[in-house]
């Protein structure tokens, strides 16, 4: 019997949470990965909207009421942003084709403040999803998470929570396309 091998994830992958996980940080999440290496791995959860606004947060954003959505359980006391497009700011790091993570901030305000940057590419976090060396693999192994490996673009910032976790499911086709219908709770089926 042949031992199937576990999927390697890499920087840009969207990890899918499986439909009956019961952390509560992760239940139905897209995590999209901005790091993985030998040191561990770090991602934000792209489909976990928070209750807090961007000007609710940052004196530097009073001017700005957008969604603030949350990265993960770790370091919630801190902002992470992601961007799609064209590289926009210094220091921004390429995690897709079209897809960037950070950057330098105070030219991200001001671009903001001057209307420059298009509020319809970018999303914010608050904390983030971290993984020691070798914990991603491990949960990996054991299905915890399913690889997703379609690109990140527009249309991924303006999908709801449900629909991005289900439409990436049922885009993926075959065995995924039926998870996708999985009920919340599947004793009410």
């Amino acid at each position: 019997m042949s031992e199937e091998k576990t999927p390697t994830p890499h920087v840009g992958d969207l990890l899918i949470s499986e439909p009956f996980l019961q952390d509560e940080n992760f239940s139905r999440s897209v995590v999209l990965l901005c790091e993985h290496n030998d040191d561990g791995s770090f991602g934000l959860v792209f489909n976990k909207p928070s209750i807090l606004r961007i000007n609710e947060i940052l004196e530097d954003f009073d001017f700005l009421d957008l969604e603030v959505y949350v990265g993960g359980p770790v370091e919630q006391n801190t902002l992470h942003y992601v961007y799609w497009g064209n590289k926009e700011l210094e220091g921004s790091i390429q995690i897709g084709e079209n897809l960037w993570w950070g950057g330098d901030f105070e030219e991200l305000v001001s671009r903001l403040k001057t209307g420059t940057f298009d509020l319809e590419n970018i999303r914010f976090f608050l904390g983030y999803s971290g993984w020691a060396p070798g914990q991603l693999i491990d949960e990996l192994t054991e299905d915890t998470w399913i690889i997703c490996k379609e690109e990140v673009d527009r249309e991924t910032f303006h999908l709801t929570p449900e629909e991005l976790w289900r439409n990436l499911l049922k885009n993926m086709g075959g065995e995924f396309k039926v998870i996708a219908n999985y009920p919340m709770d599947p004793r009410l089926n």
